[in-house]
């Protein structure tokens, strides 16, 4: 089991890392495909997934990722609306077919996912983008694998031992500082090509630890969605891992956190 994990995380890392340096127009599609295989994942866990909620779901993100390629003003809202009316209209024409929690799932659904990933492609595409972006994959997965060996050799108090028992008070602090850590190593080797910062290793370390933060925050709602749907895992497409919400779920957050922060932080001398 341990070496199915390693291999496939291993595996996933390098198609990512050859994704972000192949160019902007291979993180859109690679993120296009995780919000949709995502999507539908998440709607499989209330039983939409190929119903007409699920057709318009898939349908109303693909606008949304056209919107955003195309960098269509306000594509987050437009999209959203969009969404929304589309829903709407169904709840309408096909009452009392579907109910009211229905088609907020349906919605939330493409909020939690295709929203929120698709920042990955607009990180790739910010000036030095082709940097930035790995500061999503050290807040969320550098953090994991520091929270993971802080907790195995001194976790004690847990930090949520209903959503994820395993998960200590230490390991989440190991991993927010070791995710800190990093990105000031980070920062410090490349900060010439981070051409949106001045004082690059302090800006990397600030914003890998706030994200890391998202990031544990991003872990946990998935696990709260999973409790509260009485599953396990969100799929089996990553062996190992589960399903591209499984594996995905801090970035899910962390991306868009980095997103702003690097706009924000940017501006600041």
């Amino acid at each position: 089991m341990f070496m199915t994990r390693l291999f496939s995380g291993v595996l996933l890392l390098v198609i990512i890392i050859g994704a972000i340096f192949a160019g902007e127009e291979v993180v859109l599609l690679l993120s296009a495909v995780l919000s949709i295989i995502g999507l539908y994942e998440l709607y499989r866990t209330y039983n939409i997934q190929r119903s007409i909620l699920g057709i318009v779901g898939y349908f109303a993100s693909i606008i949304y990722i056209l919107l955003i390629w195309k960098d269509v003003p306000q594509a987050e809202i437009l999209g959203i609306c969009t969404a929304f009316l589309l829903f709407m209209t169904i709840y309408v024409f096909t009452f009392p077919k579907y109910n009211i929690s229905e088609m907020v799932f349906a919605l939330f659904g493409i909020l939690y996912v295709p929203l929120m990933m698709m920042h990955l492609y607009q990180i790739r595409r910010l000036s030095s983008g082709i940097y930035v972006i790995f500061l999503v994959f050290i807040s969320a997965w550098g953090n994991d694998t520091f929270a993971y060996c802080v907790g195995m050799l001194i976790g004690k108090h847990k930090m949520a031992p209903r959503l994820s028992p395993k998960k200590s008070v230490e390991g989440a602090i190991g991993g927010i500082v070791g995710a800190v850590i990093i990105g000031a190593i980070y920062g410090y080797f490349i900060g010439e090509q981070l051409v949106l910062f001045t004082f690059p290793v302090l800006k990397c370390a600030i914003i890998c630890g706030v994200c890391s933060l998202i990031a544990i925050i991003g872990d946990l709602s998935a696990s709260a969605i999973k409790r509260n749907q009485n599953i396990k895992d969100f799929g089996d497409l990553i062996p190992g891992h589960g399903g591209v919400l499984d594996r995905f779920d801090s970035i899910l957050l962390t991306a868009p956190a980095v997103y702003f922060l690097v706009i924000y932080l940017g501006k600041l001398s």
